[in-house]
């Protein structure tokens, strides 16, 4: 049976490439999204392994479409990507409670949510779950959102210790700077552009391939014996920790 592979915001950037990265390996994929016509469009670009399923995973009472979707077959890979920053109106403490359980829900309970319902359907042993983070977990500078994404980490190795025994990997990927996604839409300066090449050792951005790179490694042969691991792919923003 063809190995199956389920991307949460697989819609565009980095969940984009990375499902069409696991389409090209062989998989068949799930993209999981809010937004149903740009998951068309993905799936369009992915090819006839990929099938998408609209739903918020950030929602308990959506998240079954997508285990309908799984049907009875082994999951082999989970990669919560599903996540944004969230702005919002501090000036009240409504304000500040409004603000972060917004990005607590879309970066920490999407994947919470999603992979609870799916662990009684990972292969076992070789089930891979990969959760998206971000630089702003290791350096701050994104309130709400800095703090949410480092709660991945958290989580990642409690899932790693878990589920060590059973044979499945969990893992984080901490991307730097990526450009040709959405993340930045409209907020983008061309000095900020700058300033964020100009932070990496290697003087450019990152793009979705970078990271759907990362999980290449991490969901194939070579990623069996890693797990409870944040893997960096800032191009050197943030030093090794």
């Amino acid at each position: 049976m063809t190995r199956l592979a389920v991307v949460t915001g697989g819609g565009t950037g980095i969940g984009k490439a990375t499902a069409g990265m696991l389409a090209g390996e062989g998989y068949d994929v799930i993209i999981v999204g809010r937004r149903p016509e740009v998951l068309a469009d993905a799936v369009k670009w992915i090819g006839p392994q990929a099938s998408a399923v609209t739903a918020d995973v950030s929602d308990p009472a959506q998240i079954p479409t997508v285990v309908d979707a799984v049907s009875d077959r082994p999951v082999d890979v989970l990669v919560n990507n599903a996540g944004a920053y969230i702005p919002g109106n501090e000036d009240t403490l409504d304000g500040v409670a409004a603000r972060w359980r917004a990005n607590l829900d879309s970066n920490v309970l999407t994947a919470v949510l999603m992979t609870t319902a799916l662990l009684p359907k990972l292969r076992r042993p070789g089930g891979r779950i990969i959760l998206t983070s971000s630089i702003a977990a290791q350096r701050g500078g994104g309130g709400p959102y800095s703090a949410a994404k480092a709660a991945l980490h958290g989580y990642a190795l409690d899932l790693a210790t878990r589920l060590g025994t059973e044979g499945i990997t969990a893992n984080v990927i901490a991307p730097g700077y990526v450009t040709d996604s959405e993340f930045f839409l409209g907020r983008m300066t061309p000095e900020g552009h700058q300033s964020r090449v100009d932070a990496t050792l290697l003087k450019r951005p990152g793009t979705p391939d970078d990271i759907a790179e990362t999980v290449r490694w991490l969901a194939g042969p070579g990623g069996t014996f890693v797990t409870g691991q944040i893997i960096n792919v800032n191009g050197g923003s943030v030093l090794g920790r």
